[in-house]
């Protein structure tokens, strides 16, 4: 009995995304009651969990900074996928949803990752070191899809509103791939050693230490399994935003709330494997998880969203507020203090949640 339980429990990744996509097949499209619920909500972190572990299989195998990559995109193309269908329900009251997700997602990315990884990595070797060149390279490609994208649409004087033209659109969503492409060939090719891990001295680590690299079939498996696994925690979100979006109403909550939840549940995966990465002092990793994730979400997104808005009704509202505008430079600025010097105590880390919680305080309470 006891070995069965065992071999159950080793099996649980290859397992949990097929029953995700069970449960997934079973309610897409139907009203659920709060059992259903409740289930829908297990199957989604069982679906989170396992998405994690393969996406970790497949940075073993390929080696980083390649493995951070192929979460970072992954997930964020579900992210877009469940974006664009959320508009395409929600007609004009969700002409905002894009704008509310990517800056969610630009937050707990540059804030709650980057953060979270610096402080558990700091507090175990009291320093946690990275490479100033590659993580600085990142954060300013944040930073400039950022700005060309959410806040020069607020001063913007061609159409009402904090819009786009459709010729600043277009602009916008080249600019962000261009920008997004240029920066995976200098992460993957040119300079690669940017972005990959550093002991104490500085020293780069070019190859994991702890265990051989997984074959090529398990790989593969992994990868097919992580898409299934993604695609059910988008389905499932899916199937509980009407109870996210009813919830967030009764609380008499702000609707960007609901973007704010969306970026959380669909962050999950990078911000456990981050975690994982820097508890193993691995920091380098985590950084390359959160600003890649922060990167692909907007350098994907716009683009996407630009396309959809051609059949999508409404107006498409991506320019932030003075209070985000705030935060977003705040986040530039301790950002880029923190990269400068490639060393980080638990203060930095700290400095970064203190902006996370005054993003989502001022989220519910604007």
């Amino acid at each position: 009995m006891n070995h069965q339980l065992r071999l159950l429990a080793g099996r649980w990744p290859f397992l949990v995304p097929a029953l995700a996509a069970v449960v997934l097949a079973l309610t897409w499209g139907r009203s659920l009651s709060v059992g259903a619920v409740v289930l829908v909500s297990c199957c989604l972190a069982g679906a989170v969990l396992s998405a994690v572990h393969h996406a970790e299989v497949i940075a073993h195998r390929v080696g980083e900074p390649f493995g951070s990559l192929v979460l970072a995109v992954a997930v964020t193309i579900i992210e877009v996928a469940l974006i664009v269908t959320l508009m395409a329900d929600g007609g004009e009251k969700s002409s905002s949803l894009a704008r509310d997700t990517v800056f969610a997602a630009v937050m707990i990315t540059c804030n709650g990752i980057v953060g979270l990884s610096l402080l558990v990595c700091a507090l175990r070797r009291r320093v946690a070191v990275f490479n100033a060149e590659g993580t600085g390279a990142a954060f300013g490609t944040v930073a400039t899809l950022a700005g060309l994208s959410l806040v020069l649409p607020t001063f913007t004087t061609s159409t009402p509103g904090p819009q786009f033209s459709s010729a600043q659109l277009v602009f916008a969503a080249l600019a962000a791939l261009i920008l997004y492409g240029l920066f995976v060939a200098t992460q993957t090719v040119r300079h690669r050693d940017y972005f990959l891990p550093v002991t104490a001295d500085g020293v780069v680590i070019d190859a994991d230490d702890h265990a051989d690299p997984p074959s090529s079939k398990v790989a593969l498996t992994s990868l097919g399994l992580l898409a299934v696994a993604l695609l059910s925690v988008v389905g499932l979100a899916k199937g509980v935003s009407p109870t996210i979006e009813s919830g967030v109403a009764a609380a008499g909550l702000p609707a960007s709330v609901v973007g704010v939840v969306i970026a959380l549940l669909v962050l999950l995966p990078e911000t456990i494997a981050a975690l994982r990465a820097a508890r193993r002092d691995r920091v380098q990793t985590s950084l390359n998880l959160g600003l890649g994730s922060a990167m692909a979400s907007i350098g994907l997104t716009i683009p996407a969203v630009a396309m959809a808005s051609i059949w999508l009704e409404g107006p498409l509202v991506l320019g932030l507020g003075a209070t985000h505008m705030v935060l977003l430079a705040l986040t530039v600025v301790v950002g880029t203090l923190t990269v400068i010097p490639g060393r980080a105590t638990p203060l930095q880390g700290g400095v970064h949640l203190s902006l996370l919680a005054a993003y989502i305080v001022l989220a519910v309470s604007p």
